[in-house]
């Protein structure tokens, strides 16, 4: 594979194969198996695909998973009674509910209701802010994935500077967090940013997490630049990143692909905080 590659595929697998090997510790030790329940709410094909994805993996690696596929009418209160029950459920030590959710259900109610030490998405109000503290917690999948990927290939974010663009709460927001726990100098840049150009083309780093084919081209970026690229969008039948990857390729340092990047780190970092709460419980 190109050397320029931060391959999160590899580092997934490498991941996974630890992660099992502790589960059968875990089991023949303690005899304890760690437990997942994911809920989906509706048909969105991307998300079903998405949740099949980490039904997969949770077996791949010996956990015990549930899928609760609900009706997108399913009432607010209907499913903070399911989530309450599984917070009591001793067999249950992470609890995922599948984004987006229908507008008539509180995103921030429900990511509330969860228990702080089943929150493996990382997204309770606790957890979030003990990440804004630097103190220890569960971190959101895909920024923790970003910073074991950097780790990994040797990548020093101390001093350097990371422009991160897009500010949700689930990617943009936490890993700005995360790098500037790491002491790198962090721009967050957004929709309303104005010439984004200007900001990418000062970064050591560039984290994008928008949503948005091939919003940075070569023109943007400095060359030997790191680029995390954490978008995932559909153009001409296939699946590509926020990124040019074609366009950038010859100018960056280091690059993740779409796919085979960040994709595989989200998933495994969600295996990872499951195991890290059963050895909790």
């Amino acid at each position: 594979m190109n050397s320029k590659i931060l391959d999160g595929k590899k580092l997934a697998k490498k991941i996974r194969e630890e992660i099992a090997q502790k589960v059968i510790h875990l089991k023949n030790e303690k005899a304890i198996i760690p437990g997942i329940a994911v809920i989906i709410l509706g048909e969105d094909p991307a998300s079903h695909t998405y949740v099949n994805m980490k039904e997969k993996a949770c077996k791949e690696v010996g956990f015990y998973s549930e899928i609760h596929r609900l009706q997108n009418s399913t009432k607010e209160e209907e499913l903070l009674k399911l989530i309450e029950q599984l917070n009591h459920n001793e067999k249950i030590h992470g609890i995922l509910v599948q984004l987006p959710l229908p507008d008539h259900i509180n995103e921030n109610i429900i990511n509330a209701h969860i228990s702080p030490f089943k929150d493996v998405d990382g997204f309770h109000p606790s957890n979030l802010g003990k990440l804004f503290l630097g103190q220890p917690s569960f971190v959101s999948c895909t920024p923790k994935g970003i910073i074991k990927l950097l780790k990994y290939y040797g990548v020093e974010i101390r001093g350097k500077h990371a422009v991160v663009i897009g500010r949700s709460n689930i990617v943009g927001k936490p890993i700005a967090t995360l790098l500037l726990n790491e002491d790198a100098t962090v721009t967050l840049c957004h929709s309303k940013t104005r010439d984004l150009a200007q900001y990418t083309q000062q970064a050591d780093i560039i984290v994008s997490a928008v949503g948005k084919a091939h919003l940075i081209n070569h023109k943007m970026i400095k060359r030997e630049a790191i680029i995390i690229d954490a978008g995932m969008n559909r153009l001409n039948g296939s699946l590509v990143g926020d990124i040019d990857f074609h366009d950038v390729i010859e100018k960056v340092k280091l690059i993740t692909p779409v796919p085979g990047g960040v994709g595989p780190m989200t998933i495994t970092m969600l295996l990872e905080n499951t195991l890290e709460a059963a050895l909790r419980s």
